[in-house]
């Protein structure tokens, strides 16, 4: 059973789902709901091919920090035998390679349509049918919209005064062109998050010279990038079902079993034995979650870790004036970061590293970048700033929901919404990685997602409803239980975009549900549709 239909008067086409994206998500809500449900399906994607945020973020050095076992889709066996990897983290190309393989094995390519962006999506209250158009001028209607929008994928580009100025070559992180050259070049890197860490660790040795404009130090550990042999990699897919049964009954979901043991109940010694071990194995979740229960929240066992960290970074960089830059004091709780080699980076000849809080940027200049203390000639300017995290990507669109209501308005005090997917006044519209989703491993929360998204339009089909939407008192209830949480850790103490600190003007609110995979996926079983509702009586309880 499927809705669509041509409008036989304005001849717009009409789609049982429109999916926008063509990431993880998009690619696996497709796969749900055209190869399983049958329906009539239309995707939409800004780029030319697959990947999402694989396919824009091309950067040199762009790794994922998810183990490459768990770093895939489990829905498919085969898929998972027949696929593997070399290392135990997998680079950009590959994840590339791995989202390709998947859109040809099962089809997919076929109902995306390439080198569009969906620019407005209105819900139309008499049909109830969202119409949907694209930069190229389409007119689609659908009942249902599927958002895989991207968690991390709406650059954010510092508007610094005399940026259009510079006369050499300007760049961001988040859309890297092929073809760039660095070899010999002045370079400076602005941003020392997760994708400038990798970056500025990737091209130290490549670049003439390179300067580091660092506004934040950051606490990072080693990724522990290795060879996995033959041995280990058959043992692991021998294994797959209980890793999959663990990772998504887990908090974090990173393929590794949590600690239960507080770290304020072991001696100084065993907490040294404990980071010491963590940091030889790599991994930045790992280190955070892995070694002890309540380095997020206990401001004792957080100073620990931290301690540990800031004793490592003393040891690896030999200039102490530059050791004490990348030093940080506040918690160690922004997301946590790892490496392949990011201090050490620090000793060569070649990098330099700027405080921009102690020297802030003045303006780009025509050969540059003037800081207070001085202009830095560059041929090429590298943006490693990140992203407008979470909504980012929904505020860009002309996204209007029942009474003309648009998201931005909708979300003028900070992103609302109901379980990471669902918003009132936004019937039949649901996303993947919405605000206040789990703050994971994205993989197995995607799959999650998109798996309740089709098991409820299934639901809908089998029992003719038109449209879902939750209740106000359930969105107020899931925000109130995401912000409680996150006040409890130490996440909440300081600015980080998870949060929404890193973008001027952007509302400090809860963005994440930091309760765990395990939890999360407990609670959506457990609660059913108790908090929404159809455009019929009440369901009958199952």
């Amino acid at each position: 059973m499927t809705y669509h239909k041509n409008d036989s008067v304005t001849n717009v086409p009409e789609f049982d789902a429109v999916v926008v994206g063509a990431g993880f998500a998009g690619l696996y809500a497709v796969h749900k709901l055209r190869n399983e449900l049958g329906l009539h399906v239309r995707g939409y994607e800004k780029g030319t091919g697959v990947g999402g945020t694989w396919y824009w973020n091309r950067y040199p050095g762009a790794l994922s920090d998810t183990r490459s076992f768990v770093y895939r889709y489990s829905f498919d066996k085969a898929l998972l035998q027949d696929w593997t990897w070399k290392n135990t983290y997998l680079t950009q190309p590959e994840i590339l390679e791995y989202l390709e393989h998947v859109a040809d094995r099962f089809d997919i390519r076929q109902s995306f349509q390439f080198s569009t962006k969906v620019t407005a999506a209105h819900f139309n209250e008499e049909t109830n049918l969202w119409e949907i158009v694209t930069d190229r001028g389409d007119k689609v209607r659908a009942k249902f919209i599927v958002n895989g929008l991207g968690l991390l994928s709406a650059t954010n580009v510092p508007n610094f005064k005399g940026r259009e100025t510079f006369k050499g070559e300007q760049y961001h992180t988040g859309a890297w062109p092929a073809g760039v050259d660095l070899n010999g070049k002045r370079v400076g890197v602005i941003g020392t998050g997760s994708t400038g860490v990798q970056t500025i660790t990737a091209i130290a040795p490549e670049v003439g010279h390179l300067t580091v404009f660092q506004r934040s130090p950051q606490y990072s550990v080693p990724v522990g990038l290795r060879p996995q042999s033959e041995e280990e990699i058959t043992e692991i897919k021998k294994n797959y079902d209980e890793i999959w049964k663990q990772v998504k009954s887990s908090a974090v979901a990173f393929g590794f079993e949590e600690s239960n043991i507080s770290a304020v109940t072991v001696s100084k010694e065993e907490q040294e034995r404990v980071f010491e071990a963590a940091w030889n194995e790599g991994g930045g979740f790992y280190f955070m979650f892995g070694t002890f229960n309540d380095i997020a929240i206990n401001p004792e066992a957080n100073e620990a870790a931290a301690n540990f960290i800031r004793k490592k970074i003393h040891e690896i960089v030999k200039d102490p004036k530059t050791a004490r830059k990348l030093t940080p004091t506040d918690y160690y709780a922004k997301r946590p970061l790892c490496d392949n080699g990011y201090y050490q980076t620090f000793n060569r000849d070649n990098v330099s590293l700027v405080d921009v809080k102690e020297n802030l940027i003045v303006e780009i200049t025509p050969k540059g970048v003037r800081t207070t203390d001085g202009e830095y000639e560059l041929d090429v300017i590298i943006y490693a700033t990140g992203f407008d995290a979470v909504e980012g990507n929904y505020v860009k669109i002309d996204l209007r929901g029942r009474g003309g209501v648009s998201i931005n308005e909708k979300w003028a005090d900070g992103p609302t919404g109901y379980l990471g997917m669902t918003n009132t006044d936004f019937p039949n519209m649901f996303m993947v990685l919405g605000p206040n989703g789990p703050f994971t491993n994205l993989t197995p929360s995607i799959e999650t997602q998109v798996e309740w998204i089709s098991d409820t339009v299934k639901y809908m089909m089998e029992n003719n409803m038109t449209t879902i939407e939750p209740t106000q008192e359930a969105e107020n209830e899931w925000l109130a239980l995401c912000k409680s949480m996150a006040e409890a850790t130490l996440f909440s103490k300081i600015e980080s975009w998870i949060f929404g600190a890193n973008i001027p003007g952007k509302k400090n609110a809860v963005r994440f549900y930091v309760g765990g995979l395990g939890n999360y996926r407990s609670f959506i079983k457990e609660a059913g549709y108790k908090g929404f509702a159809f455009d019929r009586a009440a369901v009958k309880k199952k």
